[in-house]
C-alpha cells in the first residue's frame, strides 16, 4: 500500500491526540505504567544482548550496534499494544495545542500524568522483574547495569541536555515514520531504525533512563539520588522536550498546517 504523506501523518497524530487527550485520568495512568514497563523490557533485552559478549569489550561499536538492534522492542509494544509514552507525548501532542484544537494546560497536564506513570513502570519492572528474580547475576550483566548508571550521571548537564534532544528527536521520528505505513511491516521498520539509531550513538532517553539508572543503583552503582535526578533525569527530561516538541510536533505542524 501506498504510504502516508507528511500531511495524512500529521492528520493522524492529530487525530490520535485527541484520544489521548480525552482519556480518563486513571486510564493514562494505568497505559503510562505499562509505557515505563515496555520500554524497560526493552532497556534490559538491550543488557542482556549488547553485554552479553565481553569478548566484543575492544569493540564498542559492536556492542552498542547489538544494543541498539534489540531496544526497539520498547517502542514496538507501546505502539502496537497501546499504552502512554511521555516522549513520544512531547511531539504528538504539539500540532494540536498549535491548532488550538485544546489548551496547553491539557498538553501539560498529560505530560505529568503520563512522566508519573513511566517512571513507576519502569521502577516496578526493574524491582519485581529484574532485581528480585536475579535477571543480571552474571557479573557481565551486572558489571553493565552498573557502568551505564555510573557513565550517565557523570556527564554534564549540557551534555545530557543536547544527548536528550538527539534521543528524543529520534524517537519521535520512529512515531512519525510507523504512521507513515498503513501496514504492520512497514509499521515496524519505520519504529526500528530510528531508535536503532538513537540507542547506537548513544543519546538520552528520559524513561529509559527512569530504568537504566535505578536499575545500576539496584546492584550497586555509586549513584545517589540526587545524582539521578539532577545530573541526569532533569536534564534528559528537558532535551526530550526540546527535541520532540520543537524539531518534530513544532516544525511538520508548520510546514504541514
Amino acid at each position: 500500500m501506498p504510504i502516508n504523506n507528511p500531511k495524512e501523518v500529521l492528520a493522524l497524530v492529530e487525530r490520535a491526540a485527541s484520544d489521548k487527550i480525552s482519556l480518563p485520568v486513571r486510564k493514562i495512568l494505568i497505559l503510562a505504567f505499562l509505557a515505563g514497563a515496555y520500554i524497560s523490557m526493552g532497556g534490559l533485552f538491550s543488557i542482556v544482548i549488547g553485554y552479553g559478549f565481553p569478548s566484543m569489550a575492544p569493540a564498542p561499536g559492536l556492542q552498542r550496534l547489538l544494543s541498539g538492534l534489540v531496544f526497539p522492542l520498547g517502542l514496538m509494544l507501546v505502539v502496537f499494544a497501546g499504552a502512554e509514552l511521555f516522549t513520544g507525548n512531547n511531539a504528538v501532542l504539539v500540532p494540536g495545542a498549535l491548532g488550538r484544537r485544546y489548551g496547553w494546560r491539557k498538553v501539560l497536564l498529560n505530560w505529568m500524568l503520563v512522566y508519573a506513570g513511566n517512571f513507576v513502570g519502569s521502577l516496578f519492572f526493574a524491582c519485581f522483574l529484574v532485581k528480585l528474580p536475579g535477571m543480571l547475576s552474571a557479573e557481565a550483566w551486572r558489571s553493565a547495569a552498573v557502568s551505564v548508571a555510573e557513565a550517565k550521571v557523570s556527564m554534564p548537564w549540557l551534555t545530557v541536555f543536547l544527548r536528550g534532544v538527539g534521543a528524543n528527536w529520534l524517537v519521535c521520528l520512529a512515531v512519525w515514520l510507523g504512521l507513515s505505513a498503513n501496514d504492520v511491516a512497514g509499521r515496524l521498520l519505520g519504529l526500528f531504525f530510528p531508535i536503532m539509531c538513537f540507542v547506537a550513538i548513544g543519546y538520552e532517553h528520559s524513561v529509559a533512563n527512569m530504568f537504566f539508572i535505578p536499575l545500576g543503583m539496584m546492584h550497586g552503582a555509586s549513584v545517589t539520588v540526587s545524582d539521578f535526578l539532577l545530573a541526569n533525569l532533569v536534564p534528559a527530561t528537558l532535551g526530550n522536550i526540546v527535541g520532540g516538541a520543537v524539531f518534530v510536533g513544532g516544525i511538520y505542524w508548520y510546514i504541514n498546517k
